[in-house]
């Protein structure tokens, strides 16, 4: 079977899509409701370790939470891809719904989720763009930087 269009994109851009670890709690990954797929929040896992942990602002840089942010938007790929067979199916990113693991006192939420929201434009180009909202968070579970879920519109199967 051939690559469609995204996965070729990906290719391009040398990035990898690891499997979708398995949920930690009583939810699914994906769920769809008529053209619309709801992601659950992901984090930065990377091979089942996260690739950064703690709070931006204090334990990390707003670099590094970008990066954190954009492995997070590689990991919902994975999640679309298992949930969908083919990313090819995604008509256009809708939705972004952000949280930053924020030191007290910071407020560059929006730069940080740029790392996700930039990464989507690569792939998708104007179809990744998106409304989103990027926000404080006292507190993430396991400790990750970030936690990023999406809605995307998507063809018929």
């Amino acid at each position: 079977m051939t690559a469609g269009r995204i996965e070729r994109r990906l290719d391009e851009l040398g990035i990898r899509l690891g499997a979708v670890p398995p949920a930690v709690a009583t939810y699914v990954p994906a769920k769809t409701v008529g053209s619309l797929v709801y992601t659950s929040g992901n984090d930065c896992r990377v091979d089942g370790v996260l690739m950064l942990a703690g709070k931006v602002g204090s334990d990390l840089t707003v670099e590094q939470g970008y990066a954190a942010a954009r492995q997070v938007a590689i990991n919902l790929l994975a999640v679309l891809k298992e949930h969908l067979g083919e990313l090819d199916r995604i008509k256009q990113v809708v939705k972004m719904l952000a949280f930053v693991n924020s030191a007290d006192g910071f407020t560059r939420q929006p730069f940080v989720i740029n790392g996700a929201s930039d990464l989507l434009v690569e792939v998708f180009g104007e179809k990744g763009r998106h409304a989103r909202s990027a926000l404080a968070a006292n507190e993430l579970p396991f400790d990750t930087p970030v936690e990023i879920e999406l809605i995307v519109e998507v063809e018929e199967a």
